[in-house]
């Protein structure tokens, strides 16, 4: 049944989270096929249960090559660039640190610090070995672990705005639960909620109006746990193995593309707020929210979305670099 302003809401549970999709028409078979395209691509890159092609690279590690489908390869291929820029965050490898902290799963713990070392030494992204040749991923040390938790729904995101531009979809949304990715410009743009830091779900710093744009949100209040009064997120940072403490308490990426919006967040947070304007005034495609420990929102720049404040408790500024 339609809502209100005439759009068809249908939803499911993918990927371990709430997945949504609004449609201008009332069509089932569409949705249940966007559904069935997204469940797809999580068999392929998951590394939560097996069978996947992830984890059959990961079960093979020290030991030989995997050969893997183009869809895996070429987020593989992606994920490793972005891991080996200077100073980057972001790195595929480090799936031994991800799985031992259990961030956001049962059993989370701090790990003790030597174990810590000895996990960051499986952790090099130029450990990766691909050959484009046969397609095949190596990764060169045992117990070595790839996690494409990071990007992969940015991927997916991307694959069923093509896939919906083909059908003829001319106005949509699909939220992958973070990871929003909007067609056309329906009463002038969609509106994007920004949400308040360890909040309720329902509260929002701010609203964005974007149109046929990406909008990805990375935040410290995801997924935590507390212990001895300090908290620990899930984003960790490559070079020391902990997570990462800045100013920072969200990343929220406008892109084209849903992928680059989960590379430059992750990107972004190693960056920090005067760093990560600085490097996006080299990708005029790419802009960011960034909102800080004491409540500033900072906008990297506003050429393609538009921001109103709704919560006086924040208060919005233009970057500084």
């Amino acid at each position: 049944m339609a809502s209100a302003d005439g759009i068809y809401n249908y939803s499911a549970v993918l990927m371990g989270s709430p997945i949504q999709l609004r449609l201008f028409e009332h069509n089932e078979a569409l949705a249940g096929a966007v559904f069935r395209l997204i469940k797809r691509y999580e068999d392929l890159f998951t590394v939560n249960r097996e069978p996947s092609e992830v984890m059959a690279i990961n079960r093979a590690a020290g030991l030989h090559p995997v050969r893997v489908s183009p869809p895996v390869y070429q987020l593989i291929r992606c994920a490793r660039a972005a891991s080996l820029l200077p100073g980057s965050a972001f790195n595929l490898a480090i799936g031994p640190l991800v799985k031992r902290w259990k961030i956001g799963f049962h059993g989370d713990s701090v790990p003790p610090a030597a174990e810590i070392q000895r996990l960051l030494a499986l952790t090099r992204p130029g450990r990766v070995i691909l050959d484009d040749a046969a397609s095949s991923v190596f990764l060169a040390d045992k117990g070595m672990e790839i996690d494409l938790g990071a990007i992969a729904k940015g991927y997916i995101a991307d694959r069923v705005r093509d896939y919906l531009r083909r059908e003829g979809v001319s106005a949509g949304l699909i939220n992958l639960g973070g990871n929003v990715h909007t067609l056309g410009a329906p009463g002038g743009g969609w509106s994007v909620g920004l949400k308040t830091p360890f909040a309720p779900r329902d509260a929002l710093i701010g609203t964005l109006r974007v149109a046929d744009k990406s909008v990805v949100t990375s935040g410290i209040y995801e997924r935590y746990f507390e212990r001895h009064g300090r908290r620990y997120h899930h984003i960790l940072d490559p070079h020391s193995g902990y997570p990462l403490d800045n100013e920072l308490q969200s990343v929220t990426v406008i892109s084209p593309d849903s992928l680059d919006g989960d590379i430059w967040t992750t990107l972004l947070y190693g960056f920090g707020v005067e760093k990560g304007c600085a490097a996006l005034r080299q990708r005029p495609d790419l802009e960011a929210i960034f909102v800080t420990r004491d409540n500033q929102v900072i906008c990297s720049s506003r050429r393609q979305f538009q921001f109103t404040l709704l919560d006086d408790n924040f208060r919005v500024t233009d970057s500084i670099a």
